[in-house]
């Protein structure tokens, strides 16, 4: 006896989806993973903001700028008057700047003096001596030629002055 070998299905049949031959994905972890970074990103932001929203302590600036301003004065080495005025005026400049968040350091003399709003935070006779200060610092400045006073006296009256204008602020 003979057998008769199986006689093949010849019908055509529909090609697998390429989708089929891909392993199952379970994106679950992914969108977890999304949702905590997003959660994480947002506490960021509020902590930054938050954070940003405390006011600066005005004495700790304060007390911050007269340091700075004292080392610039004892690190100062001038050979002439109007050198002595120069720095020691953008020493003052500086410290009202950070003390009392004057635009003093990035005003012409004319235009520090013709504010009547500037320096509100001193007393009366602290802005009258920083006026009388800074107007003999012009002059020694802007001299047609270089005066003959004592440097060392120019930048001892101006620490002077930073110590007026410290004690000045009103508390």
């Amino acid at each position: 006896m003979e057998e008769k070998a199986p006689v093949p299905n010849l019908q055509l049949q529909e090609p697998l989806s390429p989708e089929s031959l891909v392993p199952a994905a379970d994106f679950t972890w992914l969108w977890i993973a999304l949702a905590a970074l997003a959660v994480i990103t947002v506490l960021v932001i509020l902590l930054r903001k938050k954070r940003g929203a405390v006011a600066p302590d005005p004495k700790a600036a304060r007390l911050a700028a007269y340091r700075k301003a004292l080392k610039a004065f004892e690190n100062l080495q001038v050979s002439t008057a109007r050198e002595a005025a120069v720095q020691s005026s953008l020493i003052l400049r500086r410290f009202l700047a950070d003390a009392a968040g004057d635009p003093s350091l990035f005003e012409t003399h004319e235009e520090f003096i013709s504010r009547q709003n500037a320096l509100k935070a001193l007393s009366p006779e602290a802005r009258e001596a920083c006026a009388n200060g800074f107007n003999q610092l012009a002059r020694l400045k802007y001299a047609p030629r270089v005066p003959a006073e004592d440097p060392v006296t120019v930048v001892t009256e101006s620490r002077a002055l930073l110590e007026t204008l410290n004690k000045g602020f009103e508390r």
